[in-house]
């Protein structure tokens, strides 16, 4: 037996798995922002949300399931300030690792809780994520009726988080973080080998895309400061593990910091990917000199689409939903076909506050045309599982879309609305033979970016009742999608399969292509929030097991 000062060889630990949630109807209201006046609709949805392609969001728009203080919007509908916007949508939550939430301290006395967060699960309900962020399941597996979120974890990024329980401590938290007096250390694996000694970064970093959360080194950003040290170089990984001491709070200011020197982090779907990037991983920073250049979207290099037959386009003539009405026709026919923002590429750079470079618009592209090394939700060698919104064909075979027995109440009078006010959702009392008491979700829980695409008018649905069901079967479907594909005149674009079979995997309610399970390793990055050190006092959580020494990379 070895002494028990000799150091223990790293043994690999279980893995947790996956924790996956079945798919849901779920009810969003939003009110129109400042940057959504004055513009169409479809025009919106294109250009906020991209899980869909185009022609979907059409597609969608056109069913009539989107609708604006009550009414049946249309892809052409201008928003305009006040508008309350209402959705119900099929709510595909993407699995997390099944790496428990762990409470380091519950300080019911000072009133705040001390959690090491596991990496994949965002903090707060956001995009696709309900039931999997930390907020939701603080409250429904610890009983938490209220955290208060001062600072806040990428999804990718693990650790610390320091939670007050009241509104008067999360001040006093809030506080300290603007003043900067509180000490936070993080450890990161990264690419190559660090050097020794201490190495400071003060880039200014500025967020150039807010879909992608695309974050660059550029002179007109925030001013930023990381010191970096190195703790050990692992030689079989060609990977350092380092001690990262943020003294601000920029967005992905670590991980852009340690791209810029040449060391991203190892597993890093953003940052450390050279199909993105190129060969030097953005080190040294890009260009930043403004470009006007713009192309419209281009499938990968597996997806033979004709013109017409591409979703990312729109033309009268590929428009496959018989029961839609181009709304642009009057343009078609004078010659003058208006193109949306994300036809021609013109949507880069809608949201950043300064004109983007030529390589800036590139990168972005490129995040936008490539799932695998965006999210690393499946393998990375197999190129023909790409975007959804590449595969998002198989909705043309099917009929217009409604969400199955639901029903959204109308919206409450101007005059009582608070912040929108809270949309209802319940089941058609018509089927149940009885009206279930309301599930309601208020405006005040929703992130700032609510998706808007599929909502049902209530008196629309209560109007054709449950006797015919709104779309077609799964088994009709599968059969139409087969035929699609075989066509000639259509695209050659094979439907996601799971691997050796030939069932097709699709949502049968909202027709979303399904990806296979990922590997839990896939879901996080080797970056970790070790320690804070408060006026509360000193906490920290147990290193990670991938900065742990003789530690194995499993690449597969």
């Amino acid at each position: 037996m070895a002494p028990e000062s000799s150091p223990q060889p790293w043994m690999p630990k279980a893995r947790a798995g996956l924790k996956k949630s079945p798919p849901y109807w779920y009810a969003y209201t939003t009110m129109a922002k400042g940057r959504w006046l004055g513009r169409e609709l479809l025009e919106i949805v294109s250009t906020e949300f991209r899980d869909r392609s185009m022609e979907y969001y059409r597609y969608a728009i056109e069913s009539g399931v989107t609708t604006i203080n009550g009414k049946v919007a249309k892809p052409d509908t201008i928003i305009r300030n006040g508008d309350r916007m209402e959705n119900v949508v099929h709510r595909h939550e993407p699995p997390v690792t099944a790496t428990p939430v762990k409470i380091i301290l519950r300080d019911e006395e000072r009133g705040f809780v001390v959690i090491d967060k596991p990496g994949s699960i965002p903090v707060h309900a956001a995009g696709r994520y309900h039931k999997h962020s930390l907020v939701e399941i603080l409250k429904s597996e610890f009983g938490f009726k209220k955290v208060y979120t001062v600072n806040r974890l990428d999804r990718l990024t693990s650790g610390l988080m320091i939670l007050p329980l009241s509104a008067s401590g999360a001040n006093e938290m809030a506080n300290e973080f603007i003043a900067g007096t509180i000490r936070k250390e993080y450890i990161a694996r990264c690419k190559g080998k660090f050097p020794e000694g201490e190495v400071i970064c003060e880039e200014p970093l500025l967020t150039i895309d807010r879909q992608m959360g695309l974050n660059v080194v550029h002179p007109d950003g925030k001013h930023a400061k990381t010191i970096f040290t190195l703790i050990r170089y692992d030689a079989n990984t060609d990977t350092s593990v380092v001690h990262c001491q943020p003294l601000t709070g920029r967005s992905h200011q670590i991980r852009v910091h340690l791209q810029f020197l040449g060391y991203p982090i190892a597993n890093d779907s953003i940052y450390s990917e050279t199909k993105i990037w190129g060969p030097t991983l953005g080190k040294g920073g890009i260009d930043t000199t403004p470009s006007e250049e713009r192309a419209a979207p281009v499938a990968p290099p597996q997806f033979q689409f004709r013109p017409e037959d591409n979703p990312e386009s729109l033309s009268k003539s590929k428009h496959a939903f018989s029961g839609a009405q181009d709304t642009r026709d009057a343009d078609v026919e004078s010659g003058e076909q208006k193109l949306l923002p994300r036809e021609t590429g013109h949507d880069i750079g809608m949201g950043s506050p300064v004109p983007l470079s030529a390589e800036a618009v590139d990168v972005i592209t490129k995040l936008r045309t490539m799932k695998i090394p965006l999210l690393k939700l499946i393998d990375q060698q197999d190129e023909d599982e790409d975007w959804s919104r590449w595969r998002d064909v198989v909705f043309r075979a099917k009929g217009a879309l409604h969400p199955n027995h639901i029903v959204i109440c109308s919206p409450p009078p101007q005059n009582e609305r608070r912040r929108g006010g809270p949309a209802t959702l319940r089941k058609n009392a018509q089927e149940d033979g009885e009206t279930p008491p309301p599930e309601t979700i208020s405006e005040t829980e929703l992130p700032d970016d609510t998706p808007i695409v599929e909502s049902i008018n209530d008196a629309e649905l209560q109007e054709s009742g449950p006797a015919e069901p709104p779309q077609i079967t799964l088994e009709e479907a599968l059969e139409k999608a087969k035929a699609h594909e075989s066509s000639e005149e259509k695209t050659s674009v094979k439907i996601l399969a799971h691997p050796g079979t030939e069932e097709l995997i699709f949502c049968p309610d909202c027709y979303l292509p399904l990806h296979p399970d990922p590997k839990p390793e896939r879901l996080y990055i080797f970056l970790h929030a070790l320690r804070y050190t408060t006026s509360l006092g000193r906490f920290e959580t147990d290193m990670p097991e991938w900065a742990e020494e003789g530690w194995e990379w499993d690449r597969s």
